[in-house]
């Protein structure tokens, strides 16, 4: 579960581990690898990948079978990434 934080900029996670800022530090860009495009952690799996999988309807436990280099973080920081390049202001131009 996330909410906003206190002072109202980002979001702030709670897990039974307590709040923790953003996974976004997983997420690596590397022109040497992939095409540099983003990938998790230096790895070769790109985050694309990950949202793929997801939105084909496999679930974390599946990934996680599927990529044993990955972690749940991982996962979290790749869909913190989708969320994140998908806001942005549409201006009006009159």
């Amino acid at each position: 579960m996330a909410e906003r934080s206190e002072a109202g900029c980002g979001l702030v996670a709670r897990n039974g581990r307590g709040p923790t800022v953003s996974e976004l530090g997983q997420i690596t860009v590397n022109p040497d690898r992939c095409g540099g495009r983003p990938c998790l952690r230096g790895l070769r799996i790109r985050v694309k990948d990950v949202l793929d999988l997801l939105a084909a309807g496999a679930s974390r436990e599946e990934i996680l079978a599927d990529y044993p280099r990955l972690e749940d973080a991982d996962i979290t920081a790749a869909l913190e990434y989708a969320a994140q390049s998908a806001d942005h202001p549409v201006v009006r131009v009159a």
